[in-house]
């Protein structure tokens, strides 16, 4: 069964699909474990892509009319997603989209910021010539999207790469515990985010987040941890300027 295209609040996006995951288009698998994983996996695309705001009620009736499938699949996919920090289950009230406070979305890319330079220090001192070509690939197609005229496609497109992006610095850096820990991080700074009110933020500011990257990067290849942990805390840290623009 396949999950209709029903955002409650902004609609499809235009070049929404234009070749992006969709996730809302990937049929939900049978099977009580699957179904619950399947339900939770589009939740948090929709979560994760601004597809719902800060503060939305989440109906686990419309939920559970719009996904075809029993309220248990979709009351465990909100219970996961509250642990999360993308939902709050209100008890005698139902689910809303969690939001939080300009204050608290600062502290949180400080501190995202310190955990991610000290993985891109590490990564400085191990890093191998093949990671350092596949992190040029990725430079190069986040580079790329800059000719887009579509800010739907170049915003969303940033979000994929980026992840890419930043996913093959954790691969350099030779260590579970410091990619699984930030691979949760990254799932709230996206979600902080898309959440924040500000249509496609991180279009307009492509330009100056590829250039952050690049000078990354050549930390990286130069093998310079110093530069390599200060250049990605200032780019990281750097998100709040783009929210609040």
């Amino acid at each position: 069964m396949a999950v209709q295209d029903a955002s409650p609040r902004r609609g499809r996006r235009p070049g929404y699909a234009q070749g992006m995951t969709n996730a809302q288009s990937v049929p939900l698998a049978r099977g009580a474990s699957r179904l619950n994983h399947a339900v939770y996996d589009q939740l948090k695309e929709r979560l994760l892509d601004g597809r719902y705001a800060a503060g939305e009620r989440l109906s686990t009736e419309a939920l559970r009319m719009e996904f075809g499938v029993s309220k248990q699949p979709v009351m465990e996919a909100l219970r996961r997603l509250a642990g999360d920090g993308l939902v709050e289950v209100l008890p005698q009230v139902g689910s809303r989209v969690t939001t939080y406070d300009l204050r608290e979305v600062e502290d949180f890319f400080h501190m995202f910021g310190g955990f991610e330079g000290s993985i891109a220090g590490v990564a400085a001192t191990r890093r191998t010539n093949d990671q350092l070509a596949d992190l040029d690939m990725i430079s190069h197609r986040i580079g790329s999207l800059r000719a887009e005229a579509d800010a739907t496609v170049r915003a969303r497109g940033y979000r994929i790469w980026n992840r890419r992006f930043h996913e093959a610095i954790h691969v350099m850096a030779h260590s579970r515990i410091m990619a699984e820990t930030s691979r949760r991080m990254w799932d709230l700074s996206d979600f902080l985010i898309n959440t924040a009110d500000v249509p496609q933020p991180f279009s307009a500011a492509l330009d100056d987040r590829h250039a952050d990257h690049e000078r990354i990067r050549r930390a990286l290849r130069a093998g310079d941890q110093d530069a390599a942990r200060a250049e990605m805390e200032r780019h990281i840290v750097g998100t709040v300027d783009v929210i609040r623009a």
